[in-house]
């Protein structure tokens, strides 16, 4: 029988060159596939940023794999194609090539990994997916990990994590500086002392310009602004842009990690999870930086432990929850949420400051850091009730950074509490006074964060008090609630009065905040 070599596809977020998928192949005989999709493109209102981002990094991508002698079949985006799906480009280069056999590393979203799994039996091929090495921990690994605990915890998570890789452990097998976490020392607030460094930019060369022209041609009505690009695209581009973090941010990244800022997007962020999620740098890698920074007494150890608590920590536990519950996950709403998401999270137009920033900053970067997403863009959320899909369905439209395996559970767990507490030991809600205390933005506000039942005060205020009230009897029992319960109870039966009428005013008209 005539060998026809493999069709190995290389995903959007694959965009590495030790790829499983690779591993084994044949230079002469097999096709390397790639391919920029309808479907995939346009399932949900991505920010033109993230399609610029992929479309270039995925262009980039597959000319050093054509340098590096592969055949390369590169399908790209046309919108006259009849091609619109993954499945329409396999199934075309399967006639074209006599292939028998696909071979891919799993993909990163239950949509469509169910979709590949169906592929043997609808193309008449095999189908051979490899586990993505790329993470730390395979998902049987996590699995197994959370057999049998009724609550999954990141923490413990993560110190087997810190044992597995060695990252900042001494040789008798403890923490550097004897604790695993030193999140306590990371909420300062910041106010322009040290300045934060201008961010590493890369400009725009033929094939990105050419990508950001088919993007506004194309993808018109999608959200966001290709203006001002400057992610890197290629693996190169984004190693500059870790060293540049080491260099410049990482020493500052721990005490301002959960502050906002009205004059600064970035702040001390290494805004280096866009590359690492769509694979031009590999999270070990990144991780080894941050460690040889401390080792070298170029960052404190409070900075380099959060960072890579961030990376070996959260991005694993998030994805281990992910393929764990899918997709029965995904239509979790154990608050019985079904209000709908205010425009406003699309334009940015409303007076509150701190959403007005968070949102306009995701609206022009594609980007926003974990405490406008946790504590703004998603605090309000889950205090006015919004329909958990309706937010979810946002954060993996606007963010360079989202794919449905990180996304999903720190949204739907994390931000909306929607999963009963599984991932989260107590919901992340809070009033203004959480933003008064770790931002400035605050002073330039329409509302005033001091007042809770008047008409210029704080929505978030009567909201928090709102959402403690109606909530009691998931949250009453729960210790990390006690207080805030015996707060609401102290106050008068005519105080609670005035905050849940203002509450519900607000609720009726979100639009107009």
């Amino acid at each position: 029988m005539h060998d026809h070599g493999n069709l190995i596809l290389i995903l959007g977020d694959q965009l590495t060159p030790h790829i499983s998928a690779l591993a084994g192949a044949d230079r002469q005989r097999d096709t390397l596939v790639m391919a920029e999709v309808h479907d995939e493109a346009s399932y949900t209102n991505h920010h033109r940023k993230k399609l610029v981002l992929l479309f270039s990094a995925m262009r980039h991508f597959a000319r050093a794999l054509q340098e590096d002698g592969w055949q390369v079949h590169y399908h790209a985006y046309d919108p006259a194609s009849d091609r619109r799906s993954l499945e329409d480009v396999i199934r075309r280069q399967l006639a074209v090539t006599g292939a028998r056999r696909v071979i891919t590393t799993e993909c990163g979203e239950w949509r469509l990994d169910n979709e590949i799994r169906q592929w043997a039996q609808r193309l008449d091929v095999a189908v051979e997916i490899r586990l993505d090495d790329r993470f730390l921990a395979s998902k049987e690994e996590f699995a197994n990990w959370a057999k049998g605990r009724k609550q999954l915890r990141m923490e413990f998570f993560y110190r087997e994590m810190r044992r597995k890789t060695g990252f900042l452990m001494t040789p008798d097998g403890t923490p550097e500086g004897g604790q695993w976490n030193f999140d306590a020392d990371n909420r300062k607030k910041w106010t322009g002392r040290p300045p934060a460094p201008a961010p590493f930019r890369v400009e725009p060369d033929a094939i990105t310009r050419e990508v950001i022209e088919l993007v506004n041609g194309q993808f018109a009505g999608h959200f966001g602004t290709t203006d001002d690009f400057h992610f890197a695209v290629t693996a190169t581009d984004a190693r500059a842009a870790l060293a540049h973090f080491i260099d410049f941010a990482l020493p500052c990244f721990g005490d301002f990690q959960d502050a906002m800022s009205e004059t600064e997007d970035w702040l001390f962020h290494s805004i280096l999870s866009p590359s690492i999620n769509c694979g031009l740098l590999d999270p070990r890698e990144v991780c080894e930086a941050a460690v040889q920074a401390w080792y070298a007494g170029r960052a404190p150890l409070n900075a380099v432990e959060g960072f890579v608590r961030q990376i070996i920590g959260w991005r694993e536990f998030v994805r281990g929850i992910y393929w764990l519950h899918m997709p029965g996950y995904a239509a979790e709403n154990r608050l019985g949420y079904n209000r709908d998401l205010p425009w406003f999270y699309w334009t940015g137009d409303t007076r509150m400051r701190c959403m007005h920033k968070a949102i306009d900053a995701t609206r022009r970067n594609a980007y926003a850091h974990h405490i406008q997403r946790l504590m703004v863009t998603g605090n309000f959320a889950l205090l006015a009730g919004i329909r958990p899909e309706a937010i979810c369905d946002w954060y993996l439209a606007v963010y360079a950074d989202a794919y449905d395996w990180v996304e999903l559970p720190n949204v739907l767990g994390m931000v909306m509490h929607a999963d009963g507490g599984y991932l989260g030991s107590k919901p992340y809600a809070a009033s203004g006074k959480y933003i008064q205390r770790m931002s400035d933005h605050c002073a330039n506000c329409h509302y005033k964060v001091s007042h809770s039942t008047e008409e210029d005060a704080c929505p978030f205020n009567a909201l928090y008090w709102h959402f403690i009230h109606r909530h009691r009897k998931q949250f009453a029992a729960n210790p990390r609630m006690t207080m805030m319960y015996r707060n609401w109870d102290r106050q008068t039966p005519e105080r609670r009065q005035a905050l849940l009428g203002r509450a519900e005013d607000l609720l009726e008209r979100l639009e107009q905040l």
